[in-house]
């Protein structure tokens, strides 16, 4: 079992996996190998050739990309979220007051009325 992997993703290509022949159904064993090595080369050298053709521009593309990224990131989206949650201390703390103001007692009389209720359980057979 021969076993191939593309360097920079860590992608698994088995030959055997790709042209599969039942348990039952074999080849020729020069034919075998002959597609053996024909499958290992082509995708070698084709890797090789598109990587050296379209490595640099797709890096190119990709480096734009993350550097567009980074910059939304830095100056806009960071910047947004810190707004956003000074914003919300503020509303929090005014919210707190009116709860403590409001609620506060009316919850504390409640509770002060309903003190002196006792209950009896008595579990009948």
């Amino acid at each position: 079992m021969i076993t191939w992997v593309l360097p920079a993703v860590g992608i698994w290509v088995e030959f055997e996996d790709v042209i599969a022949e039942p348990d039952g159904t074999h080849s020729l064993d020069g034919v075998w190998k002959l597609s053996y090595t024909t499958f290992t080369v082509s995708k070698y050298w084709c890797y090789r050739i598109l990587s050296a053709i379209f490595g640099i521009p797709v890096a190119l593309l990709w480096g734009f990309l993350f550097a567009c990224i980074s910059f939304c990131h830095i100056w806009a989206v960071v910047p947004c979220i810190k707004s956003c949650l000074i914003e919300s201390q503020c509303i929090s703390r005014i919210y707190s007051l009116c709860i403590q103001t409001f609620c506060d007692p009316f919850f504390e009389a409640l509770g002060k009325i309903f003190s002196s209720v006792k209950v009896a359980l008595r579990k009948e057979v």
